[in-house]
């Protein structure tokens, strides 16, 4: 079996044990009285997703070797990806739910940034392609997931009460 192919299956694992515990731990905050934000949205996440790992399965040959740096970043998101996780513990989910009344988690890569998650999901999305070659995959899906971690982010700053992110552009001069 090949790198590509045995990071392939490692990638399918993992997303496969993060859906089962996403799922457990929704049902768990909907129960407490939580509210999910923009459930026909999801189905776009789930979507880039799923066409991420397929267009990597369609246009990498799986004898390519990769780009050791680069799978070895790819690693280390993971590990980050491990910490935001353990983080929000039974707050984590992969859709975007709302609990009224808890405080934000300020714990973990949260004490730096309000939005670590994401952050590990545009790395992924643009390194793990590359380190197989798959720049085209890595340039689409990452401009997808740009646009609808933008869209996701104003959502979720108005369901919890946040400022919206402000983006610092210069007006054209008069």
């Amino acid at each position: 079996m090949t790198v590509f192919c045995v990071v392939i299956a490692a990638v399918l694992l993992q997303r496969g044990g993060e859906l089962v515990l996403a799922r457990v731990n929704t049902a768990r905050l909907l129960r407490r009285g939580a509210i999910e934000i923009d459930r026909a949205g999801y189905k776009w996440i789930v979507a880039l997703h799923i066409a991420w790992l397929v267009a990597m399965v369609a246009t990498v040959p799986p004898a390519t070797a990769p780009e050791w740096p680069l799978l070895a970043l790819f690693l280390a998101l993971q590990l980050g990806r491990v910490w935001v996780i353990a983080s929000l513990g039974r707050r984590w989910t992969t859709r975007l739910i709302a609990l009224p009344g808890a405080p934000l988690v300020s714990a973990g890569p949260y004490r730096f940034l309000s939005h670590p998650n994401y952050l590990i999901v545009a790395g992924e999305i643009a390194v793990l392609p590359l380190a197989f070659g798959a720049v085209t995959v890595a340039i689409l899906s990452s401009a997808c997931n740009g646009v609808l971690l933008a869209r996701r982010i104003r959502l979720e700053h108005a369901a919890l009460g946040l400022p919206q992110p402000s983006h610092s552009r210069n007006p054209a001069p008069s």
